[in-house]
Protein backbone atom coordinates (compact mmCIF):
# COMPACT_ATOMS: atom_id res chain seq x y z
CA UNK A 1 0.00 0.00 0.00
CA UNK A 2 2.90 2.34 0.80
CA UNK A 3 4.36 1.83 -2.70
CA UNK A 4 0.95 2.65 -4.21
CA UNK A 5 0.73 5.89 -2.22
CA UNK A 6 4.27 6.80 -3.30
CA UNK A 7 3.42 6.10 -6.95
CA UNK A 8 0.16 8.06 -6.54
CA UNK A 9 1.98 11.09 -5.13
CA UNK A 10 4.75 10.93 -7.75
CA UNK A 11 2.26 10.67 -10.64
CA UNK A 12 -0.03 13.34 -9.23
CA UNK A 13 2.57 16.00 -8.35
CA UNK A 14 4.73 15.22 -11.38
CA UNK A 15 1.66 15.49 -13.59
CA UNK A 16 0.61 18.73 -11.87
CA UNK A 17 4.08 20.20 -12.48
CA UNK A 18 3.99 19.28 -16.19
CA UNK A 19 0.39 20.59 -16.44
CA UNK A 20 1.38 23.98 -14.92
CA UNK A 21 4.43 24.11 -17.20
CA UNK A 22 2.14 23.39 -20.15
CA UNK A 23 -0.19 26.27 -19.25
CA UNK A 24 2.81 28.61 -18.86
CA UNK A 25 4.37 27.58 -22.18
CA UNK A 26 1.03 27.81 -23.99
CA UNK A 27 0.38 31.28 -22.48
CA UNK A 28 3.93 32.46 -23.26
CA UNK A 29 3.63 31.26 -26.85
CA UNK A 30 0.30 33.02 -27.35
CA UNK A 31 1.66 36.17 -25.71
CA UNK A 32 4.70 36.18 -28.01
CA UNK A 33 2.38 35.84 -30.99
CA UNK A 34 0.21 38.68 -29.70
CA UNK A 35 3.22 40.88 -28.91
CA UNK A 36 2.37 44.25 -27.37
CA UNK A 37 -1.24 43.99 -28.52
CA UNK A 38 -2.46 42.72 -25.13
CA UNK A 39 -2.12 46.11 -23.48
CA UNK A 40 -3.58 47.78 -26.58
CA UNK A 41 -6.63 45.49 -26.45
CA UNK A 42 -7.26 46.44 -22.83
CA UNK A 43 -6.51 50.11 -23.49
CA UNK A 44 -8.69 50.50 -26.60
CA UNK A 45 -11.63 48.22 -26.00
CA UNK A 46 -12.66 49.32 -22.53
CA UNK A 47 -14.64 52.45 -23.42
CA UNK A 48 -17.73 50.78 -21.94
CA UNK A 49 -18.18 47.80 -19.55
CA UNK A 50 -19.52 45.45 -22.27
CA UNK A 51 -16.41 45.99 -24.42
CA UNK A 52 -14.39 45.55 -21.22
CA UNK A 53 -15.90 42.08 -20.75
CA UNK A 54 -14.98 41.15 -24.34
CA UNK A 55 -11.44 42.51 -23.87
CA UNK A 56 -11.09 40.46 -20.66
CA UNK A 57 -12.21 37.29 -22.48
CA UNK A 58 -9.82 37.82 -25.42
CA UNK A 59 -6.75 38.65 -23.31
CA UNK A 60 -7.37 35.73 -20.92
CA UNK A 61 -7.67 33.31 -23.85
CA UNK A 62 -4.37 34.70 -25.21
CA UNK A 63 -2.41 34.43 -21.96
CA UNK A 64 -4.27 31.40 -20.55
CA UNK A 65 -4.57 32.95 -17.10
CA UNK A 66 -7.44 34.94 -15.56
CA UNK A 67 -5.02 35.89 -12.76
CA UNK A 68 -2.61 37.25 -15.38
CA UNK A 69 -5.36 39.38 -16.97
CA UNK A 70 -6.51 40.64 -13.57
CA UNK A 71 -2.94 41.52 -12.56
CA UNK A 72 -2.48 43.35 -15.90
CA UNK A 73 -5.78 45.18 -15.26
CA UNK A 74 -4.74 46.14 -11.72
CA UNK A 75 -1.49 47.48 -13.22
CA UNK A 76 -3.37 49.55 -15.82
CA UNK A 77 -5.69 50.97 -13.15
CA UNK A 78 -2.64 51.69 -10.99
CA UNK A 79 -1.05 53.57 -13.90
CA UNK A 80 -4.22 55.51 -14.73
CA UNK A 81 -4.80 53.81 -18.11
CA UNK A 82 -8.15 52.45 -16.95
CA UNK A 83 -10.94 53.56 -14.62
CA UNK A 84 -12.38 51.31 -11.92
CA UNK A 85 -15.64 50.75 -13.85
CA UNK A 86 -13.74 49.73 -16.97
CA UNK A 87 -11.63 47.36 -14.88
CA UNK A 88 -14.72 45.63 -13.44
CA UNK A 89 -15.86 44.67 -16.94
CA UNK A 90 -12.40 43.28 -17.78
CA UNK A 91 -12.33 41.23 -14.55
CA UNK A 92 -15.75 39.74 -15.40
CA UNK A 93 -14.49 38.86 -18.89
CA UNK A 94 -11.31 37.29 -17.46
CA UNK A 95 -13.43 34.83 -15.47
CA UNK A 96 -15.21 33.74 -18.66
CA UNK A 97 -11.96 33.57 -20.66
CA UNK A 98 -10.32 31.19 -18.19
CA UNK A 99 -12.99 28.55 -18.93
CA UNK A 100 -11.40 27.97 -22.35
CA UNK A 101 -8.65 25.87 -20.72
CA UNK A 102 -11.30 23.59 -19.19
CA UNK A 103 -12.91 23.12 -22.63
CA UNK A 104 -9.49 22.32 -24.14
CA UNK A 105 -9.02 19.68 -21.41
CA UNK A 106 -12.48 18.30 -22.22
CA UNK A 107 -11.21 17.27 -25.67
CA UNK A 108 -9.65 13.86 -25.01
CA UNK A 109 -6.21 14.19 -26.61
CA UNK A 110 -4.23 12.38 -23.90
CA UNK A 111 -3.19 9.59 -26.27
CA UNK A 112 -1.60 12.16 -28.63
CA UNK A 113 0.12 14.25 -25.91
CA UNK A 114 3.67 13.01 -26.60
CA UNK A 115 3.58 13.50 -30.40
CA UNK A 116 2.20 17.04 -29.81
CA UNK A 117 5.08 17.76 -27.36
CA UNK A 118 7.55 16.43 -29.95
CA UNK A 119 6.07 18.69 -32.65
CA UNK A 120 6.32 21.71 -30.36
CA UNK A 121 9.92 20.93 -29.41
CA UNK A 122 10.79 20.55 -33.13
CA UNK A 123 9.40 24.03 -33.87
CA UNK A 124 11.26 25.56 -30.89
CA UNK A 125 14.68 24.04 -31.54
CA UNK A 126 14.92 23.82 -35.35
CA UNK A 127 13.51 27.19 -36.46
CA UNK A 128 14.96 30.69 -35.96
CA UNK A 129 11.81 32.61 -36.96
CA UNK A 130 10.31 34.19 -33.79
CA UNK A 131 6.73 33.55 -34.99
CA UNK A 132 7.43 29.86 -35.62
CA UNK A 133 9.18 29.60 -32.22
CA UNK A 134 6.18 31.24 -30.54
CA UNK A 135 3.91 28.70 -32.25
CA UNK A 136 6.27 25.97 -31.01
CA UNK A 137 5.91 27.14 -27.41
CA UNK A 138 2.12 27.11 -27.79
CA UNK A 139 2.09 23.58 -29.28
CA UNK A 140 4.61 22.30 -26.70
CA UNK A 141 2.50 23.77 -23.89
CA UNK A 142 -0.67 22.28 -25.40
CA UNK A 143 0.89 18.79 -25.44
CA UNK A 144 2.39 19.17 -21.95
CA UNK A 145 -1.01 20.14 -20.61
CA UNK A 146 -2.52 16.83 -21.80
CA UNK A 147 0.52 14.77 -20.77
CA UNK A 148 0.34 16.26 -17.27
CA UNK A 149 -3.37 15.47 -17.13
CA UNK A 150 -2.72 11.86 -18.12
CA UNK A 151 -0.17 11.49 -15.30
CA UNK A 152 -2.49 13.17 -12.78
CA UNK A 153 -5.38 10.99 -13.90
CA UNK A 154 -3.26 7.83 -13.45
CA UNK A 155 -2.27 9.04 -9.98
CA UNK A 156 -5.87 9.82 -8.98
CA UNK A 157 -7.32 6.50 -10.18
CA UNK A 158 -6.70 4.64 -6.87
CA UNK A 159 -8.37 7.43 -4.86
CA UNK A 160 -11.88 6.14 -5.50
CA UNK A 161 -11.03 2.93 -3.61
CA UNK A 162 -9.62 4.79 -0.57
CA UNK A 163 -12.13 4.95 2.30
CA UNK A 164 -10.78 8.32 3.52
CA UNK A 165 -11.39 9.93 0.14
CA UNK A 166 -14.85 8.38 -0.16
CA UNK A 167 -15.74 9.80 3.27
CA UNK A 168 -14.43 13.24 2.23
CA UNK A 169 -16.53 13.18 -0.96
CA UNK A 170 -19.65 12.27 1.04
CA UNK A 171 -18.88 15.11 3.50
CA UNK A 172 -18.57 17.57 0.59
CA UNK A 173 -21.90 16.36 -0.83
CA UNK A 174 -23.56 16.85 2.57
CA UNK A 175 -21.75 20.12 3.33
CA UNK A 176 -21.06 22.11 0.10
CA UNK A 177 -19.23 24.87 2.04
CA UNK A 178 -16.48 22.31 2.81
CA UNK A 179 -16.06 21.81 -0.96
CA UNK A 180 -15.79 25.57 -1.50
CA UNK A 181 -13.12 25.83 1.22
CA UNK A 182 -11.12 22.91 -0.25
CA UNK A 183 -11.28 24.40 -3.76
CA UNK A 184 -10.27 27.84 -2.48
CA UNK A 185 -7.32 26.57 -0.44
CA UNK A 186 -6.00 24.35 -3.22
CA UNK A 187 -6.13 27.19 -5.75
CA UNK A 188 -4.39 29.50 -3.25
CA UNK A 189 -1.56 26.93 -3.02
CA UNK A 190 -1.30 26.06 -6.73
CA UNK A 191 -1.94 29.67 -7.91
CA UNK A 192 -3.88 28.44 -10.95
CA UNK A 193 -7.63 27.87 -11.15
CA UNK A 194 -7.06 26.15 -14.53
CA UNK A 195 -4.90 23.54 -12.76
CA UNK A 196 -7.42 22.91 -9.99
CA UNK A 197 -10.28 22.68 -12.52
CA UNK A 198 -8.13 20.19 -14.47
CA UNK A 199 -7.65 18.10 -11.31
CA UNK A 200 -11.41 18.24 -10.69
CA UNK A 201 -12.05 17.06 -14.26
CA UNK A 202 -9.65 14.16 -13.67
CA UNK A 203 -11.32 13.17 -10.38
CA UNK A 204 -14.79 13.30 -11.90
CA UNK A 205 -13.71 11.29 -14.96
CA UNK A 206 -12.27 8.58 -12.68
CA UNK A 207 -15.51 8.44 -10.69
CA UNK A 208 -13.64 9.53 -7.55
CA UNK A 209 -16.01 12.44 -6.86
CA UNK A 210 -19.75 12.96 -7.37
CA UNK A 211 -21.05 15.96 -9.34
CA UNK A 212 -22.84 17.55 -6.35
CA UNK A 213 -19.51 17.40 -4.44
CA UNK A 214 -17.43 18.61 -7.45
CA UNK A 215 -19.45 21.76 -8.15
CA UNK A 216 -18.78 23.48 -4.77
CA UNK A 217 -15.05 22.73 -5.27
CA UNK A 218 -15.36 24.43 -8.68
CA UNK A 219 -16.88 27.53 -7.01
CA UNK A 220 -13.99 27.51 -4.53
CA UNK A 221 -11.46 27.34 -7.38
CA UNK A 222 -12.86 30.61 -8.70
CA UNK A 223 -12.56 32.20 -5.25
CA UNK A 224 -8.96 31.06 -4.76
CA UNK A 225 -7.77 32.67 -7.99
CA UNK A 226 -8.48 36.16 -6.55
CA UNK A 227 -5.40 35.98 -4.30
CA UNK A 228 -3.07 36.84 -7.21
CA UNK A 229 -4.84 40.16 -7.82
CA UNK A 230 -4.74 40.94 -4.09
CA UNK A 231 -0.97 40.31 -4.03
CA UNK A 232 -0.54 42.50 -7.13
CA UNK A 233 -2.39 45.38 -5.46
CA UNK A 234 -0.14 45.48 -2.38
CA UNK A 235 1.64 48.82 -2.40
CA UNK A 236 -0.40 49.98 -5.41
CA UNK A 237 -2.76 52.97 -5.67
CA UNK A 238 -6.16 53.06 -3.99
CA UNK A 239 -7.83 52.53 -7.40
CA UNK A 240 -5.77 49.35 -7.98
CA UNK A 241 -6.68 48.04 -4.51
CA UNK A 242 -10.35 48.67 -5.33
CA UNK A 243 -10.01 46.73 -8.60
CA UNK A 244 -8.52 43.75 -6.72
CA UNK A 245 -11.30 43.88 -4.11
CA UNK A 246 -13.88 43.94 -6.92
CA UNK A 247 -12.47 40.63 -8.17
CA UNK A 248 -12.92 39.11 -4.68
CA UNK A 249 -16.48 40.44 -4.20
CA UNK A 250 -17.54 39.41 -7.73
CA UNK A 251 -16.36 35.82 -7.27
CA UNK A 252 -17.62 35.62 -3.68
CA UNK A 253 -21.13 36.82 -4.61
CA UNK A 254 -21.20 34.39 -7.54
CA UNK A 255 -20.16 31.45 -5.37
CA UNK A 256 -22.75 32.35 -2.73
CA UNK A 257 -25.61 32.62 -5.25
CA UNK A 258 -24.72 29.31 -6.92
CA UNK A 259 -24.29 27.55 -3.56
CA UNK A 260 -27.84 28.60 -2.67
CA UNK A 261 -29.04 27.31 -6.07
CA UNK A 262 -26.75 24.24 -6.01
CA UNK A 263 -29.58 21.71 -6.45
CA UNK A 264 -30.98 23.54 -9.51
CA UNK A 265 -27.50 24.08 -10.98
CA UNK A 266 -26.60 20.39 -10.50
CA UNK A 267 -29.77 19.34 -12.33
CA UNK A 268 -28.96 21.81 -15.12
CA UNK A 269 -25.43 20.36 -15.52
CA UNK A 270 -26.79 16.79 -15.56
CA UNK A 271 -29.30 17.89 -18.22
CA UNK A 272 -26.43 19.33 -20.31
CA UNK A 273 -24.48 16.08 -19.90
CA UNK A 274 -27.39 13.97 -21.13
CA UNK A 275 -28.54 16.39 -23.84
CA UNK A 276 -25.13 16.73 -25.51
CA UNK A 277 -23.71 13.33 -24.50
CA UNK A 278 -20.75 15.02 -22.77
CA UNK A 279 -17.77 13.12 -21.40
CA UNK A 280 -17.00 13.76 -17.68
CA UNK A 281 -14.22 16.29 -18.40
CA UNK A 282 -16.42 18.26 -20.78
CA UNK A 283 -19.27 18.15 -18.23
CA UNK A 284 -17.09 19.99 -15.69
CA UNK A 285 -15.95 22.39 -18.46
CA UNK A 286 -19.59 23.24 -19.30
CA UNK A 287 -20.38 23.63 -15.58
CA UNK A 288 -17.40 26.01 -15.22
CA UNK A 289 -18.35 27.98 -18.33
CA UNK A 290 -22.01 28.20 -17.33
CA UNK A 291 -21.11 29.35 -13.81
CA UNK A 292 -18.87 32.18 -15.03
CA UNK A 293 -21.14 33.31 -17.88
CA UNK A 294 -24.28 33.30 -15.68
CA UNK A 295 -22.37 35.02 -12.86
CA UNK A 296 -21.33 37.79 -15.28
CA UNK A 297 -24.87 38.13 -16.71
CA UNK A 298 -26.33 38.38 -13.19
CA UNK A 299 -23.82 40.94 -11.88
CA UNK A 300 -23.17 42.95 -15.08
CA UNK A 301 -26.11 45.39 -14.49
CA UNK A 302 -24.68 46.12 -11.02
CA UNK A 303 -21.19 47.30 -12.10
CA UNK A 304 -21.91 50.79 -10.73
CA UNK A 305 -23.04 49.20 -7.45
CA UNK A 306 -19.85 47.12 -7.23
CA UNK A 307 -17.78 50.26 -7.85
CA UNK A 308 -19.70 52.06 -5.09
CA UNK A 309 -19.17 49.18 -2.61
CA UNK A 310 -15.40 48.99 -3.13
CA UNK A 311 -15.10 52.79 -3.03
CA UNK A 312 -16.79 52.79 0.38
CA UNK A 313 -14.77 49.76 1.55
CA UNK A 314 -11.46 51.41 0.55
CA UNK A 315 -11.99 55.15 1.13
CA UNK A 316 -9.62 57.94 0.21
CA UNK A 317 -8.63 60.17 -2.66
CA UNK A 318 -6.49 58.48 -5.27
CA UNK A 319 -3.80 60.42 -7.12
CA UNK A 320 -4.19 58.68 -10.47
CA UNK A 321 -1.60 59.41 -13.13
CA UNK A 322 -3.61 59.84 -16.33
CA UNK A 323 -1.68 58.32 -19.23
CA UNK A 324 -4.30 59.36 -21.75
CA UNK A 325 -4.41 62.87 -23.26
CA UNK A 326 -7.20 65.15 -22.01
CA UNK A 327 -7.38 67.78 -24.76
CA UNK A 328 -6.56 66.09 -28.10
CA UNK A 329 -9.94 65.76 -29.79
CA UNK A 330 -9.51 65.09 -33.58
CA UNK A 331 -12.61 67.19 -34.31
CA UNK A 332 -10.62 70.38 -33.56
CA UNK A 333 -8.21 69.60 -36.42
CA UNK A 334 -11.09 69.56 -38.95
CA UNK A 335 -12.73 72.70 -37.55
CA UNK A 336 -9.80 75.00 -36.83
CA UNK A 337 -6.05 74.38 -36.94
CA UNK A 338 -5.58 77.37 -34.60
CA UNK A 339 -7.93 75.82 -32.00
CA UNK A 340 -6.25 72.41 -32.43
CA UNK A 341 -2.84 74.01 -31.74
CA UNK A 342 -4.24 75.66 -28.61
CA UNK A 343 -5.55 72.28 -27.41
CA UNK A 344 -2.12 70.77 -28.13
CA UNK A 345 -0.48 73.50 -26.06
CA UNK A 346 -2.81 72.72 -23.13
CA UNK A 347 -1.79 69.06 -23.35
CA UNK A 348 1.91 69.94 -23.56
CA UNK A 349 1.51 72.11 -20.42
CA UNK A 350 -0.12 69.14 -18.68
CA UNK A 351 2.80 66.97 -19.79
CA UNK A 352 5.21 69.59 -18.40
CA UNK A 353 3.42 69.53 -15.02
CA UNK A 354 3.90 65.76 -14.94
CA UNK A 355 7.62 66.21 -15.69
CA UNK A 356 7.89 68.60 -12.71
CA UNK A 357 6.03 66.11 -10.48
CA UNK A 358 8.30 63.27 -11.65
CA UNK A 359 11.42 65.30 -10.85
CA UNK A 360 9.97 66.16 -7.44
CA UNK A 361 9.36 62.45 -6.67
CA UNK A 362 12.92 61.67 -7.83
CA UNK A 363 14.29 64.21 -5.32
CA UNK A 364 12.19 62.60 -2.55
CA UNK A 365 13.54 59.18 -3.52
CA UNK A 366 17.10 60.48 -3.22
CA UNK A 367 16.51 61.97 0.23
CA UNK A 368 14.29 59.23 1.76
CA UNK A 369 15.20 56.03 -0.19
CA UNK A 370 11.44 55.24 -0.01
CA UNK A 371 10.50 52.94 -2.89
CA UNK A 372 7.05 54.50 -3.34
CA UNK A 373 8.64 57.71 -4.68
CA UNK A 374 10.64 55.71 -7.24
CA UNK A 375 7.48 53.87 -8.36
CA UNK A 376 5.47 57.10 -8.77
CA UNK A 377 8.32 58.74 -10.71
CA UNK A 378 8.60 55.72 -13.03
CA UNK A 379 4.82 55.72 -13.60
CA UNK A 380 5.08 59.40 -14.53
CA UNK A 381 7.97 58.62 -16.89
CA UNK A 382 5.73 56.04 -18.58
CA UNK A 383 2.96 58.65 -18.83
CA UNK A 384 5.40 61.14 -20.39
CA UNK A 385 6.43 58.59 -23.03
CA UNK A 386 2.79 57.88 -23.86
CA UNK A 387 1.84 61.57 -24.01
CA UNK A 388 4.90 62.24 -26.18
CA UNK A 389 3.62 59.73 -28.77
CA UNK A 390 0.00 60.91 -28.63
CA UNK A 391 0.79 64.64 -28.81
CA UNK A 392 3.34 64.14 -31.59
CA UNK A 393 0.82 62.12 -33.64
CA UNK A 394 -1.79 64.84 -33.09
CA UNK A 395 0.64 67.58 -34.17
CA UNK A 396 1.59 65.56 -37.26
CA UNK A 397 -2.12 65.38 -38.17
CA UNK A 398 -2.40 69.17 -37.70
CA UNK A 399 0.55 69.68 -40.08
CA UNK A 400 -1.56 68.04 -42.80
CA UNK A 401 -3.83 71.13 -42.71
CA UNK A 402 -2.93 74.47 -44.26
CA UNK A 403 -1.19 76.53 -41.56
CA UNK A 404 -0.42 80.24 -41.54
CA UNK A 405 3.16 81.39 -40.90
CA UNK A 406 2.36 82.15 -37.23
CA UNK A 407 0.60 78.79 -36.77
CA UNK A 408 3.51 76.99 -38.42
CA UNK A 409 5.95 78.62 -35.94
CA UNK A 410 3.71 77.58 -33.00
CA UNK A 411 3.51 74.06 -34.41
CA UNK A 412 7.32 73.75 -34.65
CA UNK A 413 7.77 75.16 -31.14
CA UNK A 414 5.28 72.65 -29.68
CA UNK A 415 6.98 69.72 -31.45
CA UNK A 416 10.32 70.83 -29.95
CA UNK A 417 8.81 71.38 -26.49
CA UNK A 418 7.25 67.91 -26.39
CA UNK A 419 10.64 66.39 -27.17
CA UNK A 420 12.33 68.48 -24.44
CA UNK A 421 9.76 67.47 -21.79
CA UNK A 422 10.09 63.80 -22.72
CA UNK A 423 13.88 64.11 -22.34
CA UNK A 424 13.39 65.57 -18.83
CA UNK A 425 11.61 62.28 -18.03
CA UNK A 426 14.57 60.31 -19.41
CA UNK A 427 17.00 62.25 -17.22
CA UNK A 428 15.08 61.82 -13.97
CA UNK A 429 14.79 58.11 -14.87
CA UNK A 430 18.61 58.07 -15.09
CA UNK A 431 18.79 59.66 -11.62
CA UNK A 432 16.41 57.01 -10.21
CA UNK A 433 18.70 54.29 -11.60
CA UNK A 434 21.67 56.00 -9.92
CA UNK A 435 19.80 56.10 -6.58
CA UNK A 436 18.89 52.40 -7.07
CA UNK A 437 22.60 51.69 -7.59
CA UNK A 438 23.47 53.73 -4.48
CA UNK A 439 20.98 51.78 -2.33
CA UNK A 440 21.75 48.29 -3.66
CA UNK A 441 25.54 48.78 -3.44
CA UNK A 442 25.40 50.60 -0.07
CA UNK A 443 27.17 53.64 -1.53
CA UNK A 444 27.45 56.38 1.11
CA UNK A 445 27.11 60.05 0.18
CA UNK A 446 28.41 62.56 2.72
CA UNK A 447 26.11 65.15 4.33
CA UNK A 448 27.88 67.84 2.33
CA UNK A 449 27.29 65.95 -0.96
CA UNK A 450 23.58 65.41 -0.16
CA UNK A 451 23.19 69.09 0.72
CA UNK A 452 24.74 70.08 -2.62
CA UNK A 453 22.45 67.67 -4.49
CA UNK A 454 19.35 69.01 -2.72
CA UNK A 455 20.37 72.61 -3.50
CA UNK A 456 20.79 71.76 -7.17
CA UNK A 457 17.50 69.82 -7.19
CA UNK A 458 15.67 72.83 -5.70
CA UNK A 459 17.04 75.17 -8.35
CA UNK A 460 16.33 72.70 -11.19
CA UNK A 461 12.77 72.11 -9.94
CA UNK A 462 12.15 75.86 -9.78
CA UNK A 463 13.54 76.27 -13.31
CA UNK A 464 11.34 73.48 -14.77
CA UNK A 465 8.26 74.88 -12.99
CA UNK A 466 8.90 78.39 -14.37
CA UNK A 467 9.49 77.00 -17.87
CA UNK A 468 6.10 75.22 -17.77
CA UNK A 469 4.43 78.38 -16.38
CA UNK A 470 6.05 80.46 -19.12
CA UNK A 471 4.61 78.06 -21.71
CA UNK A 472 1.16 78.06 -20.11
CA UNK A 473 0.95 81.86 -19.87
CA UNK A 474 3.08 82.61 -22.97
CA UNK A 475 5.04 84.86 -20.60
CA UNK A 476 8.26 86.33 -21.99
CA UNK A 477 9.15 87.63 -18.50
CA UNK A 478 9.05 84.13 -16.95
CA UNK A 479 10.87 82.66 -19.94
CA UNK A 480 13.73 85.16 -19.44
CA UNK A 481 13.91 84.18 -15.74
CA UNK A 482 14.31 80.54 -16.83
CA UNK A 483 17.28 81.48 -19.02
CA UNK A 484 18.93 83.25 -16.05
CA UNK A 485 18.29 80.29 -13.73
CA UNK A 486 19.74 77.85 -16.24
CA UNK A 487 22.99 79.85 -16.16
CA UNK A 488 22.94 79.45 -12.35
CA UNK A 489 22.45 75.68 -12.77
CA UNK A 490 25.47 75.48 -15.11
CA UNK A 491 27.61 77.43 -12.63
CA UNK A 492 26.36 75.29 -9.72
CA UNK A 493 27.20 72.09 -11.62
CA UNK A 494 30.79 73.30 -12.23
CA UNK A 495 31.26 74.43 -8.62
CA UNK A 496 29.82 71.23 -7.09
CA UNK A 497 31.91 69.06 -9.38
CA UNK A 498 35.08 70.81 -8.13
CA UNK A 499 33.94 70.56 -4.48
CA UNK A 500 33.35 66.83 -4.87
CA UNK A 501 36.80 66.26 -6.35
CA UNK A 502 38.26 67.98 -3.26
CA UNK A 503 36.14 65.72 -0.98
CA UNK A 504 37.39 62.64 -2.81
CA UNK A 505 41.04 63.81 -2.66
CA UNK A 506 40.68 64.38 1.10
CA UNK A 507 39.31 60.83 1.51
CA UNK A 508 35.84 61.94 2.67
CA UNK A 509 34.14 60.31 -0.30
CA UNK A 510 34.59 56.96 -2.10
CA UNK A 511 35.03 56.42 -5.86
CA UNK A 512 31.53 54.93 -6.42
CA UNK A 513 29.99 57.81 -4.42
CA UNK A 514 31.87 60.23 -6.65
CA UNK A 515 30.48 58.61 -9.80
CA UNK A 516 26.89 58.70 -8.43
CA UNK A 517 27.23 62.35 -7.37
CA UNK A 518 28.75 63.59 -10.65
CA UNK A 519 26.24 61.66 -12.78
CA UNK A 520 23.27 63.06 -10.79
CA UNK A 521 24.40 66.70 -11.12
CA UNK A 522 25.17 66.06 -14.81
CA UNK A 523 21.58 64.84 -15.38
CA UNK A 524 20.19 67.84 -13.46
CA UNK A 525 22.27 70.20 -15.60
CA UNK A 526 20.84 68.60 -18.75
CA UNK A 527 17.31 68.95 -17.35
CA UNK A 528 18.11 72.67 -16.97
CA UNK A 529 19.16 72.74 -20.65
CA UNK A 530 15.80 71.26 -21.70
CA UNK A 531 13.96 73.76 -19.49
CA UNK A 532 15.76 76.65 -21.20
CA UNK A 533 14.90 75.14 -24.61
CA UNK A 534 11.20 75.33 -23.61
CA UNK A 535 11.70 78.97 -22.52
CA UNK A 536 13.44 79.86 -25.80
CA UNK A 537 10.51 78.38 -27.75
CA UNK A 538 8.24 80.74 -25.76
CA UNK A 539 10.57 83.63 -26.57
CA UNK A 540 10.49 82.60 -30.22
CA UNK A 541 14.27 82.19 -30.40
Amino acid sequence: MEIDIQALLFDFFGGLGIFLLGIKFMGDGLQRSAGDRLRDILDRFTSNPFLGVLAGIIVTILIQSSSGTTVLTVGLVNAGFMTLRQAIGVIMGANIGTTVTAFIIGIDLGAYALPIIAAGAFLIFFFKNPKVTAAGYTVFGFGSLFFGLELMSAGMKPLRSLQVFQDLTISMSDNPILGVVIGTLFTLIVQSSSATIGILQGLYSEGAIALDAALPVLFGDNLGTTITAILASIGATIAAKRAALTHVIFNMLGSTVFLILLGIFTQYVLWLQGQFNLNPEMTIAFAHGSFNILNTVIQFPFIAGLAWIVTKAIPGEDSIIEYKPQHLDPIFIQRSSSLALEQSRSEVVRMGEYAYKGLEETNLYLTTNAQKHSEIAMQIEGALNNLDRKITDYLVNISGESLSEVESAKHTALMDTVRDIERIGDHFENIIELVDYKISNKVHLTESALEDLNNMFDLTLMTVKQAVNALEESSREKALEVVQKEEQIDKMERDYRKKHIIRMNEGHCSGPAGIVFVDIISNLERIGDHAVNIAEDVLGE
